[in-house]
């Protein structure tokens, strides 16, 4: 028997669970999708990236244009290719915004 889904739990002060963006990692909105897995991503470090969704998490996360990820930038390229490590849901961007680290993106784009 399948083990129902985990989703994200909320209490007074808000969203419990929002991974941040650890050592080279950073978030990025979603801007174009290529196919096969493929994204184009502007990361909140200035830079746009060629993002692919590894392994068993291709079946996991359903990316569309302006979803927002975390992003794991490649150990070589890394300015250029990066791996979707997660995608944020309503609720969750709404913290990450209370708390400024999508300050670098307009309102509108998401």
């Amino acid at each position: 028997m399948a083990r129902p889904r985990k989703r994200f739990e909320q209490d007074e002060e808000g969203v419990v669970r929002a991974p941040l963006p650890k050592g080279k990692q950073s978030i990025g909105i979603v801007e174009e999708r290529l196919g096969y897995g493929k994204s184009r991503v502007r990361c909140t470090d200035g830079k746009l990236r060629l993002c692919r969704i590894p392994g068993a998490r291709r079946r996991d996360l359903w990316i569309r244009p302006g979803s927002v990820v975390l992003v794991k930038p490649w150990d070589i390229q890394g300015d250029e290719k990066g791996d979707i490590v997660y995608q944020y849901r309503k609720a969750q961007i709404a913290f990450l915004r209370r708390e400024g680290h999508l300050k670098d993106f307009e309102a509108s784009e998401f």
